[in-house]
């Protein structure tokens, strides 16, 4: 090949995605998920959106602290993913962000376990919905995990797994975001177990997708 050709070649390649990019094609896939899971609740979750309790709670204290969790989780999640969908831009700080949540969520947990007669830990952890919980929120984040890593893959990022890890992970805190609408729980050592659970499944899931799907 004659040094022309090449570097014309190289030229008209492949170029990272631009910063604006990343944010339409991810921002559009959240609030396609959003959407998505309020459907799901509304209409597929046995239940719905319990509205008369809803507006109950929303005047708790305790209400807005559990959705801190997973609204936490999904703002850290959505800028570690828009990092990894660009080469050679370092995640840094955004590792921190989102550890925060989960340590300040088990540290509470821990403290009000420890604190709590020994006779109620149980209930505090397992609540009256433990059986359904991880699984709606996992149901909720489907149709998030579909379109985020469509989003992702139409990105350039370089380390499939990670980047899918990430994406699952987003999709995960958005459909526990959704389900805070219809949990009754309040308790901190539940949203510790149930939630965290919940949103490892689409975590993991987006790690083996990312694989593939991701793949140059």
């Amino acid at each position: 090949m004659k040094t022309d050709d090449f570097i014309a070649m190289l030229a008209d390649g492949p170029r990272a995605p631009s910063r604006s990019a990343v944010v339409g094609r991810l921002g559009s896939g959240v609030a396609f998920s959003v959407v998505a899971a309020l459907l799901l609740l509304a209409f597929v979750v046995p239940g719905g959106i319990p509205v008369h309790s809803l507006i109950t709670r929303l005047a708790m204290t305790m209400f807005w602290l559990k959705v801190a969790l997973p609204l936490s989780i999904t703002i850290a999640a959505a800028c570690i993913a828009s990092r990894l969908s660009q080469p050679g831009v370092r995640v840094g700080r955004a590792w921190h962000a989102l550890l925060t949540p989960f340590m300040a969520v088990w540290l509470v947990a821990l403290a009000t376990l420890f604190t709590a007669p020994a006779d109620a830990r149980s209930a505090l952890i397992l609540g009256h919905t433990w059986r359904t919980c991880s699984l709606h929120i996992a149901l909720l984040s489907a149709p998030a995990l579909f379109v985020l890593l469509r989003a992702m893959r139409s990105l350039a990022p370089t380390r499939p797994e990670l980047a899918g890890a990430a994406t699952g992970l987003l999709a995960g805190a958005i459909g526990a975001l959704v389900y805070c609408l219809r949990c009754p729980e309040m308790e901190v050592p539940f949203w510790a177990t149930w939630y965290l659970l919940g949103m490892t499944a689409p975590t993991l899931a987006g790690a083996l997708l990312g694989r593939r799907m991701m793949r140059w």
